[in-house]
């Protein structure tokens, strides 16, 4: 049998740094232009930097933290992410499982290349997103 709690301490402290990167990044990019007609290379730098680091964070609260809670709860419980996401609001671990898989699709955007106008409306995105993301260290770690 797996040791839950040792695995989530674990993810939590991965969670916790990668909430502070985040914030630090989301600190630089609140006063940028989201267009990217507007930026020069070092702002385009620090968004691609913020981008990475929402991923990043989304990636380990989804896939390892809100997982491993579920699974703490009910080693039996099985299903795909969307699954685990419903749950976890089920669970009271998320307020709006609707926003959460749309938090884990914008994470997957930053895999793929786009135009200038959709990568506008995704930095755009990402920044208004961003709180929400922030607001589960206090809460859920």
């Amino acid at each position: 049998m797996k040791n839950y709690q040792k695995l989530l301490e674990t993810q939590q402290r991965k969670l916790k740094k990668a909430l502070r990167h985040l914030q630090y990044s989301y600190n630089k990019v609140i006063n940028l232009p989201n267009e990217i007609k507007k930026l020069d290379e070092e702002s385009l730098e620090t968004w691609e930097s913020f981008a990475a680091r929402f991923s990043r964070v989304s990636k380990i609260f989804l896939t390892q933290h809100l997982r491993t809670t579920i699974l703490m709860n009910d080693p039996g419980f099985t299903g795909s992410l969307r699954d685990f996401i419903n749950q976890g609001e089920k669970l009271g671990i998320i307020d709006d499982a609707k926003t959460w898989i749309a938090i884990r699709e914008l994470r997957n955007i930053t895999a793929h290349n786009y135009s200038e106008k959709d990568l506008s409306n995704f930095f755009k995105l990402l920044k208004q997103e961003c709180p929400r993301s922030l607001k589960i260290l206090p809460n859920k770690v």
